[in-house]
């Protein structure tokens, strides 16, 4: 055994961690996860929970590895006796779990097993102890009993609990077990990134931010056998963060929240937060590598936040979700839906409006002769115009902000803008010039990224977070900000890349194809 252990340390070691020296500050649960797979618990036997000795039997049941541990003060107690043959500071395996009549009441007993192969428990239930000799011939053969110094003992779970001050547990995944008749979990391994700007939303103390967080869907669809609630476990991963190391990243403290879904399909925006109180969390965020907890909930669908501590700190990560029912998992960030309204019929010269006709004087100025509008003309036009907004923050609009509109409204395709195209144009504009005062919570003449997806999502489109990271990445600057321009820019081009999709989603259909909108917003607005 030693042989193969030191023979796989030697191949996993530079394989998951890129070197030895990315080990340091590990711990032996994680060890335990790195060789199986599964999914780590730790429980402080002091605080543990009501039905303890039920979860360390069914772990027990399903294969998974169970360690246990007493606490030292000192380094001086480290390897010390206690009165009853137990070693402080020493790592002890559980390898099951009994009850036995005695007396008239049912103990509920625990093997232990010291690596050594030497120094037991001493106390009761120990080999040589008066208990283990007053419970009948079947029990005895049950509990295997045999007086040898061989390093594995029963204990009344009573007693492990007093000196005893943490077990570990690792769940093993499915796929780690042989054999139908050894229970097993039901596993859902959902993945995703903290990306800067646009889903590192931070704990839930930055209420502004946390709502951008990757959300997950999560149904609980059947009760626990003979119980009311469903049982699963949480654990959330940041990967790779010991092999990035070296180039000076440490851990990041990681958490995640819980909460009931409301009902409805797509993120959940900054109110829900503000009025809805999770329905469990992660008992603490903090910078390990993993942070796992245990929970039980009625069936019902939950909506998981995974996110770290601060804001704008990058990440990939894994959730991994063990259920003792089947459960459903679905990533509430992978739509896309456009949603915008259709131009505008033309109004006749006779039946134009004042504020028509006004447009129209405007227009009739700066294209001059030709009645058609270049994009210099456009650029002279718009930032005369909006100069004279003081409600409107900017510089002024770029050429190629022009360039992108007249590319937009120019059905005609000669590269320039009548006025009808230049007025349904008109009509964009000034929606979108509410929308960004609408979405400048500090007035400052500029959208945040998390603004933008509020912005842009009431402008009419919801992108998917790597939408959403693309359009950050193009438009946005080093501080995550957009000005007008850029804002204009961005709305034009999706709005462009928005109306090519559906022609080619037209023409596919008719052509028995599918549609790829995604793709083509990519291509567009990248």
């Amino acid at each position: 055994m030693t042989y193969w252990f030191s023979h796989c340390d030697k191949c996993t070691t530079p394989m998951l961690n890129g070197s030895y020296e990315a080990l340091k500050g590990g711990s032996a649960i994680e060890a335990m996860e790195d060789f199986t797979g599964g999914v780590a618990e730790t429980f402080t036997t002091k605080e543990a929970p009501g039905n303890f000795y039920e979860i360390l039997d069914k772990a027990l049941k399903r294969g998974s590895l169970v360690g246990c541990s007493i606490d030292i003060r000192n380094a001086a107690e480290s390897e010390a006796r206690t009165p009853f043959g137990l070693i402080r500071g020493h790592a002890y395996t559980m390898t099951g779990v009994d009850q036995v009549s005695f007396r008239g009441q049912k103990i509920e007993l625990i093997r232990v097993r010291n690596p050594w192969g030497q120094v037991e428990w001493t106390g009761s239930w120990s080999d040589s102890s008066s208990e283990r000799h007053s419970v009948g011939p079947a029990e005895q053969k049950r509990l295997c009993h045999a007086a040898l110094d061989d390093g594995e003992f029963w204990m009344a779970f009573r007693d492990f609990q007093a000196p005893f001050d943490k077990v570990e547990v690792c769940n093993l995944t499915p796929d780690a077990l042989e054999g139908d008749t050894v229970p097993k979990w039901e596993v859902a391994v959902p993945q995703g990134s903290w990306v800067r700007g646009v889903t590192a939303g931070g704990c839930r103390s930055f209420l502004d931010t946390f709502w951008t967080n990757p959300q997950i869907k999560l149904s609980l669809t059947e009760k626990d056998e003979g119980q009311e609630k469903c049982t699963f476990l949480v654990a959330l991963i940041q990967k790779d963060r010991r092999k990035l190391k070296r180039f000076g990243d440490s851990m990041l403290t990681i958490g995640y929240a819980i909460y009931q879904c409301p009902g409805q399909d797509g993120h959940l925006n900054k109110d829900f937060f503000r009025h809805h109180a999770s329905q469990a969390r992660s008992k603490t965020s903090i910078n390990l590598r993993e942070v796992s907890d245990r929970f039980s909930l009625p069936p019902g669908e939950y909506i998981v936040i995974p996110s770290t501590f601060k804001p704008h700190q990058a990440a990939d990560f894994c959730l991994r979700i063990f259920s003792e029912k089947k459960a459903i998992t679905r990533d509430m960030d992978g739509t896309v839906d456009i949603d915008l309204p259709e131009p505008p019929k033309p109004t006749l010269p006779g039946q134009e409006t004042e504020e028509e006709q006004q447009l129209r004087a405007l227009f009739t100025q700066v294209a001059g002769e030709d009645t058609e509008v270049t994009a210099e003309e456009l650029e002279y036009g718009l930032n005369a115009v909006l100069q004279k907004k003081k409600d409107i923050k900017f510089k002024k609009l770029s050429l190629t902000s022009c360039k992108n509109i007249i590319s937009l409204m120019d059905t005609s395709g000669n590269g320039t803008l009548a006025f009808g195209e230049f007025r349904v144009f008109w009509d964009k504009l000034q929606k979108w010039a509410s929308l960004s005062l609408q979405f400048d919570a500090d007035t400052s003449g500029s959208k945040s990224s998390c603004e933008l997806r509020t912005a842009l999502k009431a402008a009419g489109f919801q992108l998917s977070t790597p939408l959403l990271q693309l359009v950050v990445l193009r438009y946005a600057d080093q501080e995550l900000q957009l000005g007008f321009d850029d804002f204009l820019n961005c709305l034009v081009r999706l709005e462009t890349a928005s109306r090519a999709c559906k022609e080619q989603a037209a023409e596919n259909c008719s052509k028995g194809g599918l549609s790829h909108t995604p793709r083509h917003l990519c291509a567009v607005c990248g």
